[in-house]
C-alpha cells in the first residue's frame, strides 16, 4: 500500500521514543510487536454461484488500557504490515486521548468496487464468522475505515449478535443512528482535528479568520476537514485533491460546490472555478495549514524541504515518514501528528460504546462538548513534552502516550 513499510515506521518511532525516555528493554520488546494476531480465510458465494476466499487479518497490538479498539479496512492491496502499524498507532492514540482503550485494527484483502451488495454482505458476515471469538465489547471493538461504512457495520454488528445470542450493539463502532450508533460520528475525526488545529494556532500566532488552507484528499476526513475550517473558524480553503489529482484558487474554493461536483463527476478534478494541479504540488503551496488526508507516506525526505504550511496536521494516518518528520521540525513547522489529530473519531466511538453500555443516548451537542474536552488537554500535554524534551511533535506524543501505556503494564504486573 506505500512505498514505506509503514510498521517499520511504528518500530522506528518507538525506538525514538525509548531512546528518549531511556525504557526498560523488557519492556520495548513487548511494545515492539503486537500482542495478538489472527489471520483468517473468508470463503464468499458470489452471486455467480462461485465460491471466492478473502484472507482478513485482525490484529490486537496492545490492551493494558482497556479493551483493543480499531477499525476494519477492506482494500485491494491490504498488507498484515499495514493492519500492524495501525493497530499500533491506534494503542497509542487512545493513550493520548487519555480514553481507557487498547489498540487493534482489521482488514480484509478486496476490492469493495467490485462487489455487489449482497456479496458484500456475505463478505462482511463472513469476517465475524471468522473472527467472533476474539472480539466483544468487553475485549476488541471493531470501527469502520477505509471502503467500510456505516451499512458494514451494522450487518457485522448484527453477525456478532447472532453468535452471542443476544443484543450487542456495542461489539462495534461506527453504526448507523438507529441502531447504537452516536450523534457526531460522522464528522468526528475532521472536527476533533479542527479542536487540535485552533490550539496549534494560537501556539503559532496563526490567524485562523485569515488562514489558508491546502487538503489532500477529499473524502470523509478531507470534506469535512474543509467544510468545518470554513465554517467554524473562517479559514481560506485554496486547494484540495484526491487520488486523480488536485484543484487550486487563490480566491477560495466552496467546499459544499466541490464535494458535490466530485459526486457527479468521480473526482475533484476539473472543478469549474479552479486551475489543476498536482497532489506533488498541493503539498508544496504556499499556506498556512496543510492537511493531509489522504494515504500513507506522502510528506517524505524529498518534498519536506519545499513544504511551506506553518501547520501541517495529519488527519491521514502515517502521512508523514520519520526523515521528513525531523528535515519539518528544523524548518520550523509545527506538526500535529496523526494520532493527536485524528483522534476524533476513536474518541467519539469511545463515546459511542459508552452510550451502547447503559443504553442512553447523547445529543450532538454533548458530543461535540465532550470531544473537545478531550483533545484539548491532549494537544497541550504534547506540546508540553515537545518542549520539555526538546523533541518533535509526534516524539512528544509518542512519549506521552507509551508512557502511559506503560504505566498500565507496570500496575498489571506485566512487566
Amino acid at each position: 500500500m506505500a512505498s514505506h513499510n509503514p510498521f517499520e515506521m511504528v518500530q522506528k518511532q518507538l525506538a525514538q521514543c525509548a531512546k528518549i525516555t531511556n525504557m526498560a528493554p523488557n519492556i520495548y520488546q513487548i511494545l515492539q510487536r503486537p500482542m495478538r494476531e489472527l489471520h483468517v480465510s473468508i470463503p464468499v458465494r458470489m452471486d455467480d454461484g462461485s465460491i471466492k476466499v478473502f484472507q482478513g487479518f485482525r490484529v490486537m497490538y496492545n490492551d493494558a488500557l482497556g479493551p483493543a479498539k480499531g477499525g476494519i479496512r477492506f482494500h485491494p492491496e491490504e498488507t498484515i504490515d499495514t493492519v500492524r502499524a495501525l493497530a499500533g498507532w491506534m494503542t497509542f492514540k487512545c493513550a493520548l486521548a487519555d480514553i481507557p482503550l487498547g489498540g487493534g485494527k482489521g482488514g480484509v484483502i478486496c476490492n469493495p468496487r467490485e462487489l455487489s451488495q449482497g456479496e458484500l454482505e456475505r463478505l462482511s458476515r463472513g469476517y465475524i464468522a471468522q473472527v467472533w471469538p476474539f472480539i466483544g465489547p468487553e475485549k476488541d471493538v471493531p470501527a469502520p475505515d477505509v471502503y467500510t461504512n456505516p451499512q458494514i457495520m451494522a450487518w457485522m454488528m448484527d453477525e456478532y449478535s447472532k453468535f452471542a445470542g443476544k443484543h450487542q450493539f456495542g461489539v462495534i463502532t461506527g453504526k448507523p443512528l438507529r441502531i447504537g450508533g452516536s450523534a457526531g460520528r460522522g464528522d468526528a475525526t475532521a472536527r476533533g482535528g479542527m479542536y487540535v488545529i485552533r490550539e496549534a494556532a494560537g501556539e503559532c500566532g496563526v490567524d485562523l479568520a485569515n488562514a489558508t488552507v491546502a487538503i489532500q484528499g477529499y473524502g470523509n476526513a478531507g470534506y469535512f476537514a474543509a467544510s468545518l475550517a470554513s465554517s467554524l473558524y473562517g479559514c481560506k480553503i485554496v486547494a484540495v485533491s484526491d487520488s486523480k489529482g488536485g484543484i487550486y484558487n487563490k480566491d477560495g474554493l466552496d467546499p459544499q460546490l466541490v464535494y458535490n461536483h466530485k459526486t457527479e463527476s468521480g473526482s475533484v478534478i476539473d472543478f469549474s472555478y479552479a486551475d489543476n494541479i498536482s497532489n506533488e504540488e498541493l503539498l508544496e503551496l504556499n499556506v498556512d495549514i496543510l492537511i493531509p488526508s489522504a494515504l500513507e507516506n506522502v510528506i517524505t525526505e524529498n518534498n519536506a524541504p519545499n513544504i511551506k504550511a506553518k501547520i501541517i496536521a495529519e488527519l491521514a494516518n502515517g502521512p508523514t515518514t520519520p526523515e521528513a518528520d525531523d528535515i519539518l521540525y528544523e524548518k520550523g513547522v509545527h506538526v500535529l501528528p496523526d494520532f493527536l489529530c485524528n483522534s476524533g473519531g476513536v474518541t467519539v466511538s469511545y463515546f459511542e460504546m459508552v452510550q451502547n453500555l447503559y443504553m442512553y443516548y447523547w445529543d450532538e451537542k454533548q458530543v461535540q462538548e465532550r470531544l473537545d474536552k478531550k483533545l484539548t488537554p491532549a494537544y497541550h500535554s504534547v506540546l508540553n513534552a515537545s518542549k520539555e524534551c526538546k523533541v518533535n511533535m509526534r516524539q512528544a506524543a509518542y512519549v506521552v502516550a507509551v508512557n502511559r501505556v506503560v504505566e498500565a503494564m507496570k500496575l498489571r504486573g506485566w512487566v
